[in-house]
């Protein structure tokens, strides 16, 4: 995307008067330009192939398709499209599916005008932005679930952290090779992974491990 031209913007909002204002605030002048505006979260993905959004500006709850399977189907068809939730709703688990499908950011809809445009940008720039609140709310959430792991999956991931193999933990533990990989199993399920990598990752952004120095491949 050229410095010089304008961020292109999909809506997605099953409320007429809430695309006309989103269209309105977006359309004055303000370097985006709206490539289309519809309530139908499929029609969306039928039009951005063909119309080219740099950000999908997305409700969450909507009939048919909700924002999260919006999300989803967007980054695996369209990775370079950025998808931005834009609801009333600050509910823990709706911004944790939002997040986990594929979303960039997550905005409640008393966001000042400003601010809704700079998070457009920021999310144009592929940066993840959430509202105040949300982030909050979001940072509260991940921390309930990962005070779910149990002090031996906690060490476990200590020692992947520090770059040691399964067979190494083991040792270390004084648990065989199998006992490790349940208990990484176990841990990955809590946090939400798919592998060592991303939990040590999302350990060590929580506080739940110390930082080490690399990870075994």
């Amino acid at each position: 995307m050229s410095d010089n031209a304008p961020i292109r913007v999909m809506i997605v909002d099953d409320h007429p008067v809430v695309r006309e204002g989103l269209r309105a605030i977006l359309e004055t002048g303000h370097g985006f330009e709206v490539v289309g505006d519809t309530g139908n979260a499929y029609e969306a993905l039928e039009w951005i192939a063909a119309r080219e959004p740099h950000v999908v500006l997305t409700d969450l709850r909507m009939p048919e398709m909700n924002g999260c399977a919006l999300a989803r189907q967007v980054t695996s068809r369209h990775p370079d499209v950025q998808v931005l939730v834009l609801t009333t709703y600050d509910d823990g688990e709706d911004i944790l599916a939002a997040i986990e499908g594929g979303a960039c950011g997550y905005l409640l809809k008393d966001t000042p005008r400003a601010v809704l445009r700079d998070s457009i940008k920021a999310a144009a720039r592929g940066e993840t932005v959430l509202s105040p609140a949300v982030a909050s709310k979001l940072t509260s959430r991940l921390r309930q679930q990962a005070a779910l792991l149990s002090e031996r999956e906690t060490a476990v991931l200590q020692s992947a952290s520090l770059g040691l193999t399964n067979a190494a933990i083991g040792r270390e533990l004084c648990i065989s090779e199998a006992t490790v990989k349940t208990h990484l199993r176990h841990a990955f399920a809590k946090l939400g992974v798919d592998d060592r990598t991303a939990a040590v990752t999302k350990a060590l952004e929580l506080g739940l491990v110390r930082a080490g120095w690399g990870l075994a491949t």
